[in-house]
């Protein structure tokens, strides 16, 4: 067996950011849904008995790998689509996400992602519309897959507001780890820090996905993407970092 990489609080992150404006529109979907996509040593993590995927688009400022911000790769739009797992480990309960797609408008930046963490990036055409004020504010962001084009958007009023202890909100957004299957099987452990976000309720959420000629995320997810979300709403964000990580134990 493989021995766990301890995980050193000293350790200098591989990357810093600050994640703004993540748009989250969810919808539950069955077990047997996610179940083909959940790496290895982990176990699905329910709200309430449902079951999660998440669509977030979000926005990176001041990305900086090693410390080293990257010419013209600091800043960009991602989109991606998430579920929720956990795993206990030495009696801590660690609940992280899994990535079935994320879009990144940079080659670079999805090369690097897939080298390092074997997650599935793609560079995608992606643009954002952006305008936040004390009264109201409205985030959109649009990609380009084979032709098809999707987006997903929200308009809020007044400032955010603390997450509800115990909410579909909080339980969404307080993972703080990631999961990554890898090429030989095992799974990728990494953690993500970041200080609890505030988040609006949105007057307006609208996700649209046009699955023809091309399909973002596969047939299998067609079904359950084509209906309205079942809650939105839109987290402030903050600076983050992400640990290099390492290698469950196998078995």
């Amino acid at each position: 067996m493989t021995p766990e990489r301890a995980h050193n609080p000293k350790e200098k992150p591989f990357l810093t950011s600050r994640w703004l404006g993540l748009v989250m529109a969810q919808w539950p979907v069955p077990a047997e849904l996610l179940q083909p996509c959940l790496p290895r040593g982990l176990e699905l993590d329910p709200f309430r008995g449902s079951h999660y995927v998440s669509l977030v688009g979000l926005q990176f400022e001041g990305t900086r790998v090693l410390g080293v911000r990257v010419p013209f790769h600091a800043d960009f739009t991602e989109v991606n689509l998430r579920f929720y797992v956990r795993r206990e480990h030495q009696g801590e309960l660690r609940r992280g996400v899994v990535f079935i797609r994320e879009y990144v408008p940079r080659f670079w930046i999805s090369l690097i992602a897939r080298a390092l963490y074997n997650e599935r990036y793609s560079s995608v055409p992606m643009s954002e519309e952006v305008s936040a004020s004390p009264e109201r504010s409205r985030w959109k962001y649009s990609w380009r897959v084979g032709g098809a084009r999707h987006s997903v958007e929200a308009i809020a009023s007044g400032p955010p507001q603390p997450m509800l202890p115990g909410s579909r909100e909080e339980f969404v957004a307080e993972h703080y780890w990631g999961y990554t299957r890898q090429r030989d099987g095992s799974t990728h452990e990494y953690r993500v820090r970041h200080a609890p976000w505030r988040v609006w309720s949105p007057e307006r959420a609208a996700v649209t996905l046009d699955w023809e000629p091309a399909k973002s995320y596969g047939d299998a997810w067609a079904e359950a993407l084509r209906l309205p979300p079942e809650f939105a709403f839109v987290a402030e964000g903050s600076g983050v970092s992400v640990s290099r990580g390492g290698t469950l134990p196998a078995g």
